[in-house]
């Protein structure tokens, strides 16, 4: 009994940055069992016949989405890389900037094409223009997230760069950019490398890592809360629907800008354990008490069976409605400046 009882401990252990602050009372780290990080405390792994049942069925919408040529508008703009105001732009997808007291971060940057994914909007500006930036944040190491030759670029043009990334995502760091700083942290962390001005912390999501053939949730991923006296900014990541967004609310307070996943829903049998539809995130952002609802991840890849302009659509109809009280729907590189809405 005792060896048994032996055996299942070394299966599962709790991993944290030791010299960061947890803000969660009595939290041991992030679980991993059999070394793979849990999806809080369960194992998730994708299935692969969910994956094969994708390739061989028909899409019900195939024909809505072959006449469907949405895509996000696009607002040439690079003045706001040399503004010295607080805002958030969008960079398309899930790449963002944002600039908080005079501290500069770009979040998941994703600037060009992927592999066998074409990016089917354009950036705002150059991606050697994207200068001046203080803090790489990065949520998880889907290629859609984080891109190695979009990293190169914007190390090679901002020397100061310091990256915030989840647990064990360091690896792909040393290899892309050897000689970036970076700093890892699980749930719940403080990073403590960006200036007192601004707080950041690395929350939870409810989703899973690959990027390889045997690297299946080795490591972590999550969600991001940037924080200043006068606000607090949360980047949901990739996320399901789950408990967590009513406990970072809990943790850290009401959520004034929130800007979170709509798309990639479809099929559901697929889809729902890893991302959120439109009503789903509305959802998120109620139990988040949000303010602002910043809508990403849509209109920039084709990665999923919905029609592109669908998730726009079913936002809005859901604004029109009067369930989501906050929608701000800004076009990629259109600032949003966040002391209007404060």
């Amino acid at each position: 009994m005792r060896e048994n009882l032996q055996q299942h401990n070394k299966r599962i252990r709790h991993l944290k940055n030791e010299r960061l602050e947890t803000i969660k009372p009595g939290h041991r780290g992030n679980k991993v069992i059999k070394g793979k990080f849990a999806n809080g405390e369960e194992l998730y792994i994708p299935a692969f016949s969910n994956v094969l049942k994708w390739q061989l069925s028909k899409n019900p919408q195939r024909e809505e989405k072959k006449q469907d040529n949405y895509t996000p508008s696009v607002l040439k703009n690079a003045d706001f890389i040399s503004s010295d105001q607080d805002m958030v732009v969008w960079l398309g997808h899930a790449s963002f900037f944002i600039r908080l007291k005079g501290i500069s971060f770009i979040i998941d940057p994703v600037l060009y094409s992927l592999p066998m994914v074409q990016r089917r909007t354009e950036l705002p500006c150059q991606p050697e223009q994207l200068q001046n930036l203080d803090f790489l944040l990065l949520s998880h190491a889907h290629r859609d997230h984080l891109d190695q030759q979009s990293i190169k670029t914007i190390v090679k043009h901002n020397p100061q760069l310091k990256a915030l990334a989840p647990l064990e995502v360091g690896k792909i760091l040393r290899n892309t950019c050897p000689h970036l700083p970076y700093q890892e942290a699980g749930w719940y962390q403080k990073y403590d490398l960006v200036p007192d001005a601004v707080e950041v912390y690395f929350m939870p999501a409810m989703h899973w890592h690959r990027r390889g053939l045997a690297d299946m949730n080795k490591m972590l991923w999550g969600s991001f809360v940037l924080k200043t006296p006068e606000l607090s900014l949360y980047f949901a990541g990739d996320s399901a629907i789950g408990p967590h967004f009513e406990e970072i609310a809990d943790l850290l307070g009401p959520m004034d800008i929130c800007i979170m996943p709509v798309g990639a829903y479809k099929p559901a049998f697929l889809m729902a354990k890893s991302h959120m539809n439109p009503h789903e995130a509305v959802r998120a952002y109620n139990n988040l008490r949000g303010g602002t609802f910043i809508p990403m991840h849509y209109g920039t890849f084709d990665l999923s069976d919905e029609p592109p302009g669908e998730p726009a659509r079913l936002v809005q109809q859901i604004a029109a409605a009067g369930i989501l009280q906050g929608l701000k729907m800004p076009a990629i590189g259109e600032p949003v400046l966040l002391k209007h809405l404060q």
